[in-house]
């Protein structure tokens, strides 16, 4: 079911190469698919919008119907049990009173005199959250996406979830209100992506889109990279786990199987110093997949892409996780802050037994939208930061640039841009 590799004797490359070639962003035929859908949207507007939900999501949408009105709304409330509700709107200010201490200021600094330098920060102005509408729908991912967007100033935010015969789930449409979405259209897959992009008749164009998709939606928003601007291109979840002798076989089991049964091509992962607690947790493994609904789906992912590695000490550990760099990292270990210095790669850190990764997916605070497929080495969660443009703020006196002046020509003049170099000359009658 899961793979035991122990790097005292065996290479640990065959396996990180098998997370880092899951993604499949590089399929022709999905880059050409996505491709044509983008064009199609960007000359037909609404009316590609329409063809694609007939098509693909066997839904009528029109121009009437095309945004969610706000009695759909009020009615989601009364769809969904009150203590869901009530578990919502903790979970928001959990994540608002986080990212509030992300907030940034501009500032301005008087350098030396006639010289004022600064940076002045501003929210983006509209921000589009793709909300996925398969098999399983995600709030958590609603407020995740949203709330750091109005806690950085978003004026507006534009939500599109693809069309459903039976209407959008209704605890999406509540967490939709309770994070501060502005605009509900029913339109998924690359079509959205590219409706948010480039704007169509309803839809209007916005300057960022982050959420989560599918391999197409994924595609898209590469695609339309640089039209706008994306959060990221998200890969298939996962989980590394440290763990040495002291941790709980059952609790490390059932955080490695709450990733993999996001997807078949989600990655779970043990490392650990420890033979006996391995093989304890490979039982648990075993033991807890067969009661859980989605076994199937976990049993894959794990014959795939988990694995279970044996280190000989904890600091080889810590350099197998840097070198993963894991979208979710638990260390379970008896010293967990002190260990925690090691780590250079994660996406997040749980600490301890009890921080269980659920936790941070629905309720502590940080974001649950994290780098995925190695991206932790240089990428970070998303954050209000994310949701702000900067410009930089320069101002000199004329003394303070006569001062300089001869400084400027020279280096312009080096380069070869004498029309540069004019620019500060004809400001003393040199030109």
């Amino acid at each position: 079911m899961i793979k035991m590799i122990d790097i005292r004797t065996n290479k640990q490359d065959e396996i990180f190469q098998r997370l880092l070639d899951r993604s499949g962003m590089e399929d022709g035929n999905i880059m050409g698919t996505v491709g044509e859908i983008i064009e199609n949207v960007r000359k037909k507007g609404d009316r590609a919008l329409m063809e694609y939900a007939a098509r693909f999501d066997g839904v009528e949408i029109s121009i009437e119907n095309i945004r969610v009105t706000e009695k759909e709304i009020e009615e989601a409330y009364d769809r969904v049990d009150k203590k869901l509700v009530d578990v919502i709107g903790k979970a928001k200010q959990n994540i608002r009173d986080f990212h509030r201490k992300q907030k940034e200021n501009s500032w301005f600094s008087a350098e030396k005199d006639g010289v004022i330098l600064g940076q002045l920060y501003r929210p983006l102005e509209t921000v589009g959250v793709y909300v996925p509408g398969g098999t399983a729908a995600y709030p958590s991912s609603v407020l995740m996406n949203v709330v750091p967007a109005k806690v950085a100033g978003v004026e507006k935010v534009v939500m599109v979830t693809p069309p459903k015969k039976d209407g959008i789930n209704p605890a999406v449409l509540v967490a939709a209100r309770e994070a501060g979405v502005d605009e509900i259209y029913r339109v998924g897959g690359a079509q959205a992506v590219a409706a948010l992009a480039f704007g169509t008749e309803s839809i209007p164009r916005v300057d960022k889109i982050v959420g989560p998709g599918n391999i197409y939606v994924a595609t898209a928003k590469r695609m339309v990279y640089g039209y706008c601007d994306i959060d990221a291109v998200a890969g298939p979840s996962e989980i590394a786990v440290v763990a040495d002798d002291t941790a709980n076989p059952a609790f490390v089991a059932a955080d490695m199987l709450s990733q993999a049964e996001h997807d078949p091509m989600a990655s779970a992962i043990l490392v650990t110093t420890s033979e006996k607690l391995a093989e304890k947790v490979k039982e648990e493994l075993e033991k807890q997949a067969s009661r859980l609904s989605r076994k199937d789906v976990i049993a894959e992912s794990l014959e795939n892409y988990g694995a279970i590695i044996i280190t000989e000490s904890m600091e080889e550990a810590i350099g197998v996780i840097n070198r993963i760099a894991p979208e979710h990292l638990e260390l379970c270990v008896k010293e967990p802050f002190g260990l925690m210095g090691l780590v250079k790669n994660a996406g997040a850190i749980f600490l301890g037994s009890y921080a269980s990764e659920p936790l941070g997916d629905y309720f502590a605070g940080p974001n649950h939208v994290l780098p995925t497929n190695g991206t932790a080495r240089f990428f970070s969660p998303l954050n209000v930061g994310d949701f702000v443009k900067k410009s930089s703020i320069i101002h000199y006196t004329e003394k303070a640039l006569r001062e300089v002046k001869n400084d400027i020509i020279l280096f312009a003049e080096a380069e070869g841009l004498t029309a540069h170099a004019n620019a500060i000359r004809v400001r003393f009658g040199e030109g």
